[in-house]
């Protein structure tokens, strides 16, 4: 069995704090969307239709690791009536 040499708290600290925020606004993200879709009973197959995409598409936006551009989080929030992300 192969061990871990450095442990995980040790890595994640050695992660520049301007990357931990980008990654946790990523899964923010694609929970938010999670979550709009389980209200509103959509199966990824007929989100990605209702929006003219492709399911692999709507599953990379819901792995968390998607770069969404702006464009995309304006659809978003507009085919669910109400905005992703809020800027203060």
């Amino acid at each position: 069995m192969k061990t871990m040499k450095t442990p995980f708290k040790q890595m994640l600290a050695a992660v520049p704090s301007d990357i931990q925020q980008e990654v946790d606004l990523e899964f923010a993200i694609s929970n938010r969307i999670h979550e709009l879709m389980v209200q509103r009973g959509l199966t990824k197959l007929e989100f990605a239709q209702a929006l003219g995409k492709r399911p692999s598409e709507v599953t990379k936006w819901l792995s968390g690791q998607h770069n969404f551009t702006i464009r995309t989080l304006s659809a978003l929030s507009e085919f669910f009536g109400e905005s992703l992300v809020r800027v203060c």
